[in-house]
């Protein structure tokens, strides 16, 4: 059985950090990347960051770049997002994704955020004084 799982959300101060854990199983295919995505009550789903399993390229979206770093764990299939310098607006439900399919653009290369197949079921974190 495939599954996602998070963790490591939380209830944190302004200026506060986090580190969220996405540990994945039951993959018998392999997967490009995997992503961290985030929806607050009454927005759209964001990407936030990505990771390539293989060379372990990073993205970022201008929201958090310089904040918050991913990384990951080959061996124990996880992938981590340490969130520094928190603020009330990071305030969301956070999900990881899978990418099995990923798109590629000439000139560009991977494009992160766009097809993601395999969802965790979220872990909350509020940013609050």
């Amino acid at each position: 059985q495939v599954q996602l799982v998070e963790s490591g959300g939380g209830l944190v101060q302004p200026g506060g950090s986090l580190r969220l854990s996405c540990a994945a199983s039951g993959f018998t295919l392999p997967y490009y990347a995997i992503g961290w995505f985030r929806q607050a009550p009454g927005k759209e789903r964001e990407g936030v960051s990505c990771i390539t399993i293989s060379d372990g390229r990073t993205y970022y979206s201008d929201s958090v770049k310089g904040r918050f770093t991913i990384s990951r764990d080959i061996a124990n299939k996880t992938v981590y997002l340490r969130m520094n310098s928190l603020k009330p607006e990071d305030t969301a439900v956070y999900y990881c994704a899978t990418d099995s399919s990923p798109t590629f653009r000439a000139g560009v290369g991977y494009i992160p955020f766009l097809r993601y197949d395999y969802w965790g079921q979220g872990t909350q974190v509020t940013v609050s004084s």
